[in-house]
């Protein structure tokens, strides 16, 4: 499928997105005709696009799918396997950074490994963390511990997190390695 949005823009642009749709954003004055243009120039890239992106959404799924989280019974056992480690690194980072949430929970989340509301001083965590090593899930804690003296990625962030977890970019790359299933 095909999705053109005209905007306030100077040159064409065009993205694949996750289920292969091609989105194409072009300035307000475009013709139909230079749109259609543009894509059919553009036609070998959108087919390997489409194909690499294919590709990655299946190693993605395949990724989230080794912890199965179809019944009730099995998301229980996740959080108290994910809660049993979290907790004690919750404690410890916690007391150290002098933060404390009011309130931790999980949820089954694809699209981010935790969320930090510091205004209500609640971290969510992902319940995927479990595919992750043990080192990985102390990264995400320390970065949503981060996030309740600074809400932003800012410098003065990145300064809390080299202090409590200097291993952070280390960590990051990892899960990131691992979330892609690379070798």
């Amino acid at each position: 499928m095909l999705t053109v949005t005209r905007r306030r823009t100077t040159r064409l642009s065009m993205r694949i997105a996750k289920n292969g749709d091609v989105l194409v954003s072009v300035p307000y004055h475009t013709t139909d005709e230079q749109v259609k243009e543009f894509v059919s120039r553009h036609a070998e890239w959108i087919k390997q696009a489409q194909k690499k992106t294919a590709e990655r959404e299946q190693v993605r799924h395949a990724f989230y799918a080794q912890l199965p989280l179809t019944t009730r019974a099995q998301w229980d056992d996740a959080r108290k396997r994910l809660d049993a480690i979290v907790r004690p690194l919750l404690v410890r980072h916690a007391a150290e950074m002098g933060v404390e949430p009011s309130t931790v929970y999980y949820r089954a989340t694809i699209s981010r490994w935790g969320c930090c509301y510091p205004a209500r001083r609640a971290i969510c965590l992902s319940l995927y963390l479990l595919l992750l090593p043990e080192w990985c899930i102390e990264h995400v804690v320390v970065h949503e511990l981060a996030h309740l003296l600074v809400s932003n990625h800012g410098p003065r962030f990145y300064a809390i997190m080299d202090q409590h977890f200097p291993r952070w970019r280390e960590a990051r790359a990892e899960t990131r390695r691992i979330s892609r299933m690379e070798e």
